[in-house]
Formats: structure tokens, C-alpha cells, sequence
């Protein structure tokens, strides 16, 4: 079940539904962004945002060389449908990953349980209510949360924060190179995602 909480005076909020969901946590990599857009107009363009729009050269490259192993082992099958259209709703209901809490107006929260330094990554659905507690040896966390806070009177600053938690010594030992390798181009991925949110929500401030 999803945590959803009723809206509080924005900017009021120090909480973070980062910290609640991954308390804990061997990684953890931020980026921010300040939006020429009040807090509710950059809050709706977080909310509504549209994954299949973030790109780019490196972020598309990225992208692909992730997904290489993955189309050589299905490669005898038919293609994978590749999505024209991919919010928070829409990833809560076709892929492992759960919203796990929204604090409307403020923070949305997501995660994902699986072994993602695998070269094809094994998921493993495990629901909102239960991933706190979830600790099985062999399996890592995700936590991604986008949120907004004032900035000033006119403008907003948007952070991107994922967290990873590693369930026993293994796993972690063997999560340190992959992250190594990938660290950057997730740090890509959330600057072209902030971006995307600020150009939105600025374009539709104007309108």
C-alpha cells in the first residue's frame, strides 16, 4: 500500500520520505536544480513527468549500452514493446518498481528491489508496505525520490536523490565496481531529468 499523506504549507516539510525509505544506505547520489516556476506549477511538472522524454546523446547511449545484454539474451524472441509513454503511474503499474509514498506538493518517492549489477538485472517484486523491512541476503534497494521546495518567492529548487541499500557484504562487494562504472551516467541521467521538470514547469508558468 502507498503512503500518502495530506499537503502541508510548502516549504514546512523537513521530512523526507528519502530518509524514511532508505534510512540506511551505502550509496547515495544528489543533484539539484532551481526552476524559474513557483512551488506548485514545478511540483505538476515533477508530478506529470514523462520518463520517455529525458534524452540525449549520452543519456540515450547510456541507455542502450545498459540494455545490450539483456537484447542478446532475448534475441531469438520477439522485440520488447519499448514504451511511448512512462510516468510514475506507469512504472508503478508495468514494472517492479513501487511508488512508495507522495507527499502531494513536495516528494514522490519510488523504489525497486533486484540484483542491478547482474548484465541483465534480475527484479524482485516486493510491495510498498514491506520494503523497509525487506533485507533477503543477495538483493540491493533503490530509492528515488523527486521533490521540490521554495526558493525564494518565484522560484523552486527541484532535487533528485537516489539511494542504494545492499542487503549483505556480497552483494556490496560486488555492487562497488558496477556503481564505479555507472555513477556517472546515473548523474547524467538526473541533471537531464531535472532539467526536463524545470523547462515544463517554466513553460507552463508563462502560459
Amino acid at each position: 500500500m502507498t503512503t500518502k499523506t495530506q499537503p502541508s504549507p510548502p516549504g514546512t516539510n523537513l521530512e523526507l520520505l528519502a530518509d524514511k525509505f532508505a534510512p540506511r544506505h551505502e550509496v547515495m547520489q544528489t543533484q539539484h536544480l532551481v526552476a524559474v516556476a513557483p512551488i506548485e506549477a514545478t511540483y505538476t511538472a515533477l508530478r506529470g513527468l514523462d520518463f520517455t522524454d529525458i534524452g540525449g546523446a549520452i543519456v540515450d547511449a547510456a541507455f542502450w549500452v545498459r540494455g545490450l545484454p539483456e537484447r542478446w539474451k532475448n534475441r531469438h524472441h520477439k522485440t520488447t514493446r519499448v514504451p511511448t509513454r512512462l510516468t510514475f503511474d506507469d512504472m508503478a503499474a508495468g514494472s517492479e518498481w513501487v511508488i512508495l509514498g507522495e507527499r502531494p506538493g513536495e516528494e514522490i518517492a519510488a523504489g525497486a528491489v533486484g540484483r542491478f549489477w547482474k548484465p541483465v538485472i534480475e527484479w524482485r517484486h516486493v510491495d510498498a508496505d514491506a520494503f523497509t523491512e525487506f533485507a533477503e541476503p543477495g538483493y540491493g534497494k533503490i530509492v528515488m525520490s523527486l521533490s521540490v521546495r521554495p526558493y525564494g518567492g518565484e522560484r523552486s529548487l527541484l532535487t533528485y536523490d537516489i539511494r542504494v541499500i545492499l542487503n549483505d557484504s556480497a552483494s556490496r562487494a560486488k555492487f562497488r565496481p558496477y556503481w564505479a562504472v555507472v555513477a556517472p551516467f546515473v548523474k547524467v541521467v538526473q541533471a537531464t531529468t531535472l532539467r526536463t521538470i524545470a523547462r515544463t514547469a517554466e513553460q507552463r508558468d508563462v502560459q
